[in-house]
């Protein structure tokens, strides 16, 4: 009787576990992009940062200003070495978000910025890359 306990038991228990699962919140959608950049920046994947990450809107400019995406990206963070981000308060706006960061690389001062990202049919996606903040400690 007590194994049939035990089997019920545990049964029940991973039941539940597969129900604690849900869509991920828009915050968490957006922090995971943030995420993406920070990787696709570290390891100057520039096609993933103009495919994946940057907003059509921001491409659109660069290509107004007759640079490919992929040039530019690498034009301006090429001789960037070990960049670092890290994400602090995320607010969402229906399908608008800002997040909070902290950036260092080395050789740079570190900074505090804020990203403004849009939701997209592909999922959030950065469309300015920074807007000056007051200028912080490195994290």
């Amino acid at each position: 009787m007590r194994r049939c306990a035990a089997a019920l038991a545990l049964a029940l228990a991973l039941a539940l576990a597969g129900c604690g699962e849900s869509e991920p919140t828009p915050e968490e959608e957006v922090r995971t992009t943030l995420t993406a950049f920070s990787r696709a920046t570290a390891a100057k994947d520039y096609q993933a940062l103009c495919d994946r990450l940057l907003a059509p809107s921001l491409i659109a400019d660069l290509k107004k200003i007759g640079l490919p995406c992929e040039i530019a990206l690498q034009q301006g963070l090429g001789d960037v070495k070990q960049p670092r981000l890290i994400v602090g308060d995320v607010t969402v706006k229906g399908k608008r978000a800002t997040a909070e960061v902290r950036t260092s690389a080395e050789g740079q001062a570190p900074s505090r910025d804020t990203i403004e990202l849009q939701e997209t049919e592909a999922g959030w996606r950065i469309s300015s890359l920074t807007t000056p903040a007051e200028a912080g400690p490195a994290p």
